[in-house]
């Protein structure tokens, strides 16, 4: 992201953006659209497409900042090829969420071959209390999660990651 400008994010999404704004009463209203639409097409949202976007809309950029900051679905830092966030609301916990994010704080602070392949968020809530404890894997729900399907989620994710590396080459 960082060899991208304001000037080339507009270039870039003008056309989507002005498109977006034309579907909601006030330019605002676009402000999560369009923070999608970047995170799309550049990965990561920081101050250069704060910027973009708040030319883009004409509107604050702390508008933008303030979007993009509350919402766990924008990346503001660079993410590994497996974004997993595991709830820590109350009926997770209550469920074995803090064991589940000490075993994987454990398993991607060891040495091997995880740098890139994953990164870890503890999010406030993902919305499927009545499945806890609930982990999100890119899109994807990983619901009733234990420290044994853990363990072989992980496993089956560094074998997929390195299926695609040997396919590539």
């Amino acid at each position: 992201m960082s060899a991208a400008t304001v000037a080339t994010i507009k270039q870039a999404l003008a056309s989507q953006v002005q498109e977006a704004a034309a579907r909601y009463p006030t330019k605002r209203s676009a402000i999560m659209p369009t923070l999608e639409l970047a995170q799309q097409a550049y990965g990561v949202i920081d101050g250069t497409t704060y910027q973009a976007i708040a030319e883009l809309l004409d509107v604050p950029e702390i508008w933008v900042f303030e979007v993009a900051s509350f919402y766990t679905l924008f990346d503001r830092k660079e993410m590994g090829r497996y974004h997993l966030q595991l709830c820590t609301n109350v009926s997770c916990m209550l469920a074995g969420a803090e064991e589940l994010l000490e075993e994987l704080r454990m398993h991607l602070a060891a040495e091997g071959p995880h740098e890139g392949l994953f990164s870890l968020s503890a999010v406030e809530c993902l919305g499927a209390c009545d499945k806890a404890p609930v982990l999100m894997v890119n899109a994807d729900y990983i619901e009733d999660i234990t420290p044994a399907k853990l363990e072989v989620l992980l496993a089956a994710l560094e074998r997929e990651a390195k299926a695609a590396e040997e396919g590539a080459a």
